[in-house]
């Protein structure tokens, strides 16, 4: 029988998965990586209820290494970093195959909602794709990785976890960051110490207040901002050596050029010249239609609408046409015009 290592919290997506791996007639082992989340004893208790084994590596120190130091890190420099898509391939993904090699398994799955085809990755479904996650995964992780919730919404996969039986079924999603449990991310860089300080807040081209730190906003904010102009307002500007954060009346917000760095392509053959695309600048947004142009690990990014405060730190996804995933890179200052 072949033999998958399925990265398993407890939570309705991996239950699911599970038992789907199963039913398509694979051995499945599960492997729960502790960050600090605290679900060890739901995983225990979904594995039990699949009759499922599990293994809990404590990934902690990988987290630290390759995730938390750099979010921190990023949060200084004014950018607002990609977490997820930070972890999936120097973290989750390396630690499911390296545990898959010991075990003698074939194949790596996760419950993201994305689809993999043939060693390529495609868009799942919406409202729920996940496949922005993954754009900057590794050639290995990619061409040994199944997704089987690839088809499915997650309205659907809540009735296959009731109609299994599962424990998952009516458990709440969690969106907030798995080295965060409370979701206060800004007190969470500031209890590891060296957060920037308050700094000069900006409108108008003159000074109106104090704001509390610049990894306390992102690009496009509107809320929290502690200025009341009688208008709504947006964070138009993070600057990382003034220490200043600027706000705008909504100008400035919009640009049609995005460029990102250090790109990681999902296509055997990087394309030889400009090429018409889809991409995603958020994990939240839509794909847009686009051309892109690859200069060796650098994305040139032309949408055919202007697209809301592309903002430094997060990634940049671009698709082919028909959905498959093409690159993943991270949005650089001044990307937009």
């Amino acid at each position: 029988m072949r033999r998958v290592v399925l990265g398993f919290s407890g939570g309705v997506d991996s239950s699911v998965a599970a038992a789907l791996l199963r039913e398509a007639g694979w051995e499945v082992l599960c492997l729960y990586l502790e960050t600090g989340s605290g679900e060890e004893a739901a995983a225990r208790a979904a594995a039990d209820a699949l009759g499922l084994p599990l293994a809990v590596y404590d990934a902690r120190a990988e987290l630290e290494k390759y995730v938390c130091a750099p979010f921190a890190a990023a949060y200084a420099r004014g950018e607002t970093p990609s977490p997820c898509v930070m972890c999936n391939p120097s973290v989750k993904l390396r630690l499911l195959l390296e545990y898959a090699g010991r075990q003698g398994a074939e194949a790596i799955a996760t419950g993201h909602y994305a689809r993999a085809e043939g060693g390529a990755l495609y868009m799942g479904r919406e409202p729920n794709d996940q496949s922005y996650m993954l754009c900057r995964i590794l050639p290995e992780q990619r061409r040994r990785l199944l997704l089987p919730l690839g088809g499915y919404e997650k309205r659907e996969v809540r009735a296959l976890a009731a109609a299994l039986g599962l424990p998952s079924a009516q458990k709440d999603d969690s969106m907030e960051l798995c080295f965060v449990p409370d979701g206060d991310f800004a007190a969470w860089i500031e209890r590891r110490g060296g957060a920037p300080g308050p700094g000069p807040l900006i409108y108008g081209g003159r000074v109106v207040g104090e704001h509390r730190g610049i990894h306390r906003y992102t690009l496009g904010q509107r809320r929290g901002l502690g200025f009341a102009a009688g208008r709504r307002v947006f964070v138009s500007d993070i600057d990382p050596q003034r220490n200043s954060v600027t706000l705008a009346d909504g100008d400035g917000l919009f640009a049609r050029e995005v460029t990102a760095l250090d790109a990681r392509w999902q296509l055997d053959a990087v394309p030889d010249g400009p090429f018409r695309c889809l991409a995603r600048i958020r994990h939240s947004r839509s794909a847009a239609l686009a051309v892109c142009r690859a200069e060796g690990a650098r994305l040139g990014i032309t949408f055919d609408e202007p697209q809301r405060a592309p903002t430094p730190g997060q990634a940049a996804a671009v698709y082919l046409p028909d959905g498959r995933l093409a690159a993943g890179g991270v949005i650089a200052r001044g990307a937009g015009t």
